[in-house]
C-alpha cells in the first residue's frame, strides 16, 4: 500500500493549511468565479459564507470600493480580481473606518496557462499606526529641537563609533543633511583644536567613572566660523554595566555667552561708575579745601613775597587735580551738565575745521553729515571733547597716518540688535560714527577700553580717562556707544544719542561779576567735611554774612529750630552721614517755606527732589573757590 497521499487528501491538507493562516486568502479564476476563500477572509471583510457563493466577485469588488479611501485603488482592485494582464502586486489598502491591509496579488499558473488570481491580505493596521505615530513624534521632536535649538546625537560604543545627529545637530555644526561622515572620529575634527582633549577627557571620564557628561567647548563649522556649543548626554548600559551608547544633546549657546559677557560688562562698568563717583567726591571736598585756602592765602600774599608762586602753584595743581575729578564724575554719569538741544550736525562741522589742525597734516579728516539737521539734547560741550578724546585716540592709531571719518545720520533699532547690545533698548537714535585706519584693537582690549584709567600707552602718554568720559558722558544723557574694531582694519566708534524730544528748561547761570560781593543774611550751612566746612565759614565771615554751622542734617535742623530769626538760605553738601542735603532742603523747606536753598556736590541734578521751593534748586559744584562760593551765594539771594 503506498503512502503518498490522494489527490482529495492532498488538496484536504491545503485547505486546512490556508484556514490556519492569519492573512486572508480569496482565490479567484479567469471566469471572475470565486475558487477559494478562508475563514479569515470572511472575518477580516464582514461576509458570509452566504454573501460570497450568492454573489461572488461582484460582492467583494462593490464592497472593497465602498469603503477603501483611494479611488484609484479600488480601480486597480477591480482590474486585478477580474482578470486584467497577470501580473504580481504588492500595495496596501486603506479603508475608511481607519483600517490598512497590506495585500499581494498573484497569478495563478499551471505552465504558462494562467488559471486565475490569488490575493492574500494581512492586517497591518496596527504596526502602520505605530510606524506613524512613530513618525509623527519623530517629526515633532524635529521641530521641538529647532524651535529650542536644541539638537540630538547617539553614538555607539560597541567599537564602531558610529554617530548619528538630529536634523537640528547638522544645522548646529553648519552640515548639510547627508554630508556627514556619521563618525566619533568626523565629530572631533569640527571641536576646536584647543578644546578637543577636553571633550574627549570628559567622554572617557563618562565611561570609565559614571561622570555626568557635561561641557561646554567651541566647535569650527565647515566654513571656519567658531561658535561655542553645551552637550550634555547619558551612558545606556545592559544588564551587566557594560556600556552600549551614549545619548545626548548639543545646544548652540554662542548668543547666550555673548549676551552674558556684554552684561557683565555693563555690570562692571556700573560697578567701576559707582567707584569713580565715590573717589571724585571724597577727592573733591579735599580739593575744595586745598583749592579754596589757596585762594584765601593769595589775597593775604603780596605780589612780591616769596610764597605767592608756591601759593600759585598749589591752586593751579588743584585746579588740575579737579579736572580729573570731572571726567571720573563723566565716566560715573554723575557730572553737572548744562544741557540744550543742538544740532548734532553743526556741533560736527565745527569740531572736524579743529580736528584739522589738532591732528596734524598726516591725517585727513573727512566729515559724511546727514541731509537733516540731528536735534540732540545733550551738552555739546562734552561731546565736542568726547570726539576729541576719540580723534586723539585715532591719531594714535595710525602713526603713519590716515583717514578719520565722522558720520552722522538716523538710525533704527531693532529687537534683534538691541538683544545683542545690552542695555540698549531698541527706538531711533541719532548715530555718530568716528572712523579710523589705524591698526585695530583685539577682542580683550575692545573689553576693557572703557575702564577708567586703562591704556594701552607707554607710560606718561596716557592717563586711561579719556574713552571712559566719553563712555560716562553717552550714559549720562541717555545714549550708548560700541565699538567694532579688528586687528589691520581699523576701528569705528558708533554714538548713539536719543533724539531730542522737546527743548530743556533753561539752566541757572552763575554771575558773571568780578567784584567781591558781601552781605548780612543769615546762612545756614551744613557740611560734613571738617576742611570744607571750615573754608566755607571762614570765607563768608569775612563778607560780613551771620552763619549756623552745622556738621550733619539733624543737628542743622536743631540749629534752625532753636534760631528764632529769620534764615534767608540754606547752604547744605548733598552727601553726608544719615539725612543727605536733599533731605535736609526738603524738611527745612517745609518748615520754612520759600527759603533758597544751594545744593554743594559733584554729582547730577538728576536726583534732586525738592518740593514746595519757589526757585529752583541751585547746584554749587564741587570742587570752588571762595570767589565761586560768593558769587553764588549772592547770585541767589539776591534773585
Amino acid at each position: 500500500m503506498s503512502d503518498r497521499p490522494t489527490d482529495q487528501e492532498t488538496i484536504a491538507l491545503l485547505k486546512a493549511t490556508l484556514e490556519s493562516t492569519h492573512d486572508a486568502i480569496l482565490v479567484v479564476d479567469v471566469d471572475r468565479h470565486i475558487v477559494f476563500y478562508n475563514r479569515q477572509y470572511l472575518e477580516m471583510f464582514g461576509f458570509t459564507a452566504a454573501e460570497l457563493e450568492r454573489g461572488g466577485l461582484d460582492v467583494v469588488l462593490e464592497k472593497l470600493n465602498r469603503y477603501l479611501v483611494d479611488e484609484e485603488t479600488a480601480k486597480l482592485t477591480s482590474r486585478e480580481l477580474s482578470g486584467e494582464p497577470a501580473t504580481a502586486r504588492l500595495d496596501t489598502l486603506r479603508f475608511k473606518d481607519g483600517r490598512v491591509f497590506e495585500r499581494y496579488v498573484a497569478p495563478h499558473r499551471i505552465g504558462t496557462r494562467t488559471l486565475g488570481r490569488v490575493a492574500s491580505f494581512r492586517d497591518v493596521g496596527s504596526s502602520v499606526r505605530t510606524a506613524e505615530a512613530l513618525e509623527l513624534h519623530r517629526t515633532f521632536l524635529e521641530q521641538a529641537q529647532e524651535v529650542a535649538h536644541i539638537g540630538s546625537w547617539v553614538v555607539d560604543l560597541d567599537g564602531s563609533h558610529r554617530l548619528g545627529w538630529s536634523a537640528e545637530s547638522h544645522r548646529i555644526f553648519g552640515v548639510p543633511l547627508g554630508s556627514f561622515e556619521g563618525t566619533a572620529d568626523a565629530f572631533y575634527k569640527m571641536v576646536h583644536p584647543d578644546d578637543r582633549e577636553a571633550v574627549k577627557a570628559a567622554t572617557r571620564a563618562a565611561l570609565a567613572n559614571g561622570v555626568p557628561y557635561n561641557i561646554e567647548h567651541r566647535i569650527v563649522r565647515p566654513d571656519g566660523t567658531v561658535r561655542s556649543v553645551h552637550e550634555q548626554a547619558n551612558i545606556v548600559r545592559d544588564a551587566q554595566g557594560r556600556p552600549l551608547r551614549m545619548i545626548g544633546t548639543v545646544q548652540d549657546v554662542t548668543d547666550r555667552r555673548q549676551l552674558e559677557d556684554q552684561l557683565r560688562q555693563s555690570q562692571k562698568m556700573d560697578a567701576i561708575g559707582r567707584l569713580a563717583g565715590g573717589i571724585a567726591h571724597d577727592l573733591n571736598n579735599a580739593l575744595t579745601a586745598i583749592a579754596g585756602y589757596a585762594e584765601l592765602a593769595l589775597g593775604e600774599v603780596e605780589a612780591g613775597h616769596p610764597a605767592r608762586a608756591d601759593v600759585e602753584e598749589i591752586r593751579r595743581a588743584a585746579e588740575r587735580a579737579g579736572s580729573v575729578t570731572r571726567q571720573l564724575l563723566a565716566f560715573s554719569r554723575k557730572q553737572l551738565l548744562e544741557p540744550r538741544i543742538f544740532n548734532l550736525n553743526d556741533t560736527v562741522t565745527g569740531i572736524a575745521r579743529l580736528l584739522t589742525r589738532l591732528l596734524g597734516t598726516d591725517l585727513y579728516v573727512q566729515t559724511r553729515l546727514s541731509h537733516t539737521a540731528l536735534a540732540v539734547l545733550g551738552d555739546p560741550g562734552q561731546v565736542e571733547q568726547a570726539v576729541i578724546n576719540l580723534a586723539v585716540n585715532a591719531r594714535d592709531a595710525m602713526p603713519g597716518g590716515g583717514q578719520l571719518l565722522l558720520t552722522t545720520g538716523m538710525e533704527t533699532v531693532d529687537d534683534h540688535f538691541a538683544r545683542i547690545h545690552v542695555p540698549m533698548p531698541a527706538g531711533s537714535y541719532v548715530v555718530l560714527s568716528v572712523t579710523d585706519t589705524g591698526h585695530g584693537m583685539s577682542r580683550d582690549i575692545q573689553a576693557r577700553i572703557f575702564e577708567p584709567f586703562f591704556t594701552t600707552k607707554d607710560v606718561g602718554k596716557g592717563t586711561g580717562l579719556g574713552l571712559s568720559m566719553v563712555y560716562g558722558t553717552l550714559k549720562q544723557i541717555g545714549g550708548f556707544i560700541f565699538v567694532d574694531s579688528e586687528i589691520g582694519r581699523g576701528t569705528t566708534f558708533r554714538l548713539y544719542f536719543p533724539p531730542a524730544a522737546s527743548k530743556p528748561a533753561a539752566a541757572a547761570l552763575l554771575s558773571g561779576r568780578d567784584e567781591r560781593p558781601r552781605g548780612n543774611e543769615t546762612l545756614l550751612i551744613a557740611e560734613d567735611e571738617t576742611s570744607v566746612r571750615n573754608l566755607v565759614a571762614s570765607t563768608l565771615r569775612r563778607d560780613g554774612y551771620r552763619l549756623l554751622i552745622a556738621s550733619s542734617a539733624e543737628e542743622a535742623l536743631g540749629l534752625a529750630d532753636g534760631h528764632d530769626g529769620r534764615i534767608d538760605l540754606l547752604l547744605t553738601d548733598a552727601i553726608m552721614p544719615g539725612r543727605s542735603g536733599f533731605e535736609l532742603a526738603n524738611l527745612m523747606v517745609a518748615r520754612r517755606p520759600g527759603l533758597p536753598v544751594i545744593v554743594m556736590s559733584g554729582y547730577t541734578e538728576e536726583n534732586l527732589a525738592i518740593s514746595g521751593l519757589s526757585e529752583p534748586v541751585s547746584m554749587l559744584q564741587k570742587p570752588f573757590t571762595p570767589s565761586d562760593l560768593r558769587r553764588r551765594i549772592r547770585a541767589v539771594l539776591d534773585r
